[in-house]
Formats: C-alpha cells, sequence, structure tokens
C-alpha cells in the first residue's frame, strides 16, 4: 500500500509525521510507502525577506525522510505550488496512493496552513481514504492525541453503499485493530422505511465479521441527529478513530452526503478516517 502524508512542514505535521507509534500503525495495516507531499502557495515566494524558505523546507523534508526510512518505509518526496488540496488530491491520483494522512492543527512559517481549511477541503474532495490525525492545540510542542490510529475504531453506519464501503476498509485496518464499536443513528426521517432486516440485526451482521478477525466487537443504536450522536458517542467510547464513509454528488467535486461527515471531521476530538465513493472514470 501506498500512503500520501501531506505535511505544511509545521510543529503539529512534525508530531504527526514522526511518531513512531502512528508509523508503525500505518506498515501494521500494510502500508510501505510514505509520499511526503508539501504545497507552497502560489503567493509565497523564495525571495521574500525575512525567511529562507527553500532552505528550511528542504531541511525539515530530510528529517521526515530520515525519520520514515528508519521506521522501514520507502519514502519519495514532492514539493510542488499551488492550492494545497487541490495539488494534494492530484499528486494521490498520479502516485495511486491507498490512503491520505493529513494532521488536523498546525500552523506552518511558509503561511500553508494544510490543517483548518485545507483539512476541511480535503475531506469534502479526497479522492482517496483520508486520515484525520488529531494533534494537540495551543502548544508549541504538540503531540498526536491519540497514536494508536485503529486500535479502537468506532464506526457509523447509516447502512447505504457509502457505509458499507467504509465498513470494506476493515479489511485492511483489522491488522491494527483490537476493539470496534458499531453505532447506527435513527433519525425522525427514518420513520417508516422499509429494510430487508433490523438496525439490530444488520449491526449484529458486521460485528459477526469483526469477531472472526478477532476484534471484540459492540453494538450500539442510537436515537435522534446523526451527527450529534456520533459525536456523543466517541466522548463515551474514546475510539482512536472514527471510521465514516461519505457520498459523492458530482463527478466534478466530491461533496459529503449532508452535513453529517463534514461535522465528524470538524468536532470529533479523536482521528476521523473518511471513506470517499470511487474515483470517477
Amino acid at each position: 500500500m501506498r500512503a500520501l502524508c501531506a505535511t505544511d512542514l509545521s510543529a503539529a505535521s512534525e508530531a504527526a509525521i514522526e511518531n513512531e507509534t502512528c508509523l508503525e500503525c500505518l506498515g501494521r495495516i500494510g502500508v510501505e510507502t510514505i509520499h511526503l507531499v508539501t504545497v507552497v502557495p502560489a503567493n509565497v515566494h523564495s525571495g521574500m525577506p525575512g525567511v529562507n524558505f527553500e532552505e528550511r523546507r528542504q531541511q525539515a523534508l530530510d528529517q521526515y525522510r530520515t525519520v520514515i526510512k528508519s521506521a522501514g518505509f520507502d519514502v519519495e518526496a514532492h514539493i510542488v505550488r499551488g492550492t494545497p488540496y487541490r495539488r494534494i488530491n492530484g499528486i494521490a491520483e498520479t502516485v495511486h496512493a491507498d490512503l491520505a494522512v493529513v494532521g488536523s492543527r498546525g500552523q506552518s512559517p511558509l503561511e500553508n496552513r494544510i490543517i483548518g481549511s485545507t483539512a476541511r477541503n480535503l475531506a469534502r474532495t479526497t479522492v482517496v481514504p483520508l486520515l484525520v490525525n488529531r494533534i494537540e492545540r495551543a502548544t508549541d510542542d504538540p503531540e498526536v492525541l491519540r497514536e494508536h490510529l485503529f486500535q479502537r475504531m468506532l464506526f457509523a453506519t447509516d447502512f447505504s453503499e457509502h457505509a458499507d464501503r467504509a465498513f470494506d476498509a476493515f479489511s485492511y485496518l483489522r491488522h491494527a485493530t483490537e476493539e470496534a464499536t458499531l453505532v447506527h443513528v435513527q433519525s425522525p426521517k427514518d420513520e417508516g422505511v422499509d429494510a430487508d432486516a433490523s438496525p439490530r440485526e444488520q449491526l449484529t451482521e458486521c460485528a459477526s465479521t469483526l469477531e472472526n478477525w478477532d476484534i471484540e466487537t459492540r453494538i450500539e443504536i442510537r436515537h435522534g441527529d446523526p451527527a450529534d450522536e456520533i459525536l456523543a458517542a466517541e466522548a463515551e467510547v474514546t475510539p482512536s478513530t472514527i471510521l465514516v464513509g461519505s457520498k459523492g454528488r458530482s463527478r466534478i467535486r466530491r461533496l459529503l452526503l449532508g452535513s453529517v461527515s463534514e461535522e465528524i471531521v470538524a468536532q470529533a476530538t479523536g482521528n476521523v478516517f473518511l471513506v470517499p465513493p470511487p474515483r470517477a472514470v
């Protein structure tokens, strides 16, 4: 597997990329090659006074490369110019990445904020599964909040094809997963909808699959607003990562189904693994 790790060369990016446990988790799910990507905004130029951008950028990438190679991965670095989320998506397609990883908060000396607006834009448009890795806020020396990336998973499902696609990610995540909580939220608009099986029966079937992989599993049915209830479940269970699918509405731009997945990416305390629709042909 190939992973793309986006970095804005901030302390938050360094925390995510150089965390040994995070790297070990990526290795356990089958990642062998990591593509480091840093995007230089079009309005930043090497001749700008005050900072030697080129030297600082190269030093940081060399440092990251050394750490990642020492962890047993092949590494390729890409320095590109443009709009971060567009260039990240473009490189992900070019190198046939199996997933992308982005930190969840940070400021760069290059004024390139991968976190915040770029992470959110990636969540809306990503062409590959996206791991939003949550980093401490408001500190000069941040740490990864939940470094065992896939150890305890919270899978949220509405039993759609998009949720099923996200569940399929367990085929490789299971190699790093020990516990999983499967959640379905029934909202008022679900009333009267016919289904071949009850939500509990469908969750039990999913749980059986995970238990056959020696993953300790529990199921939970909640009632109310889906985003609110998924975030409430996260607060109670404290998983390493929430696993959720998204829906594409356009071949040009991938948009999330409603605002549920976007709210989870924006508000979750821990990591979020977002699985998008297949790439348009």
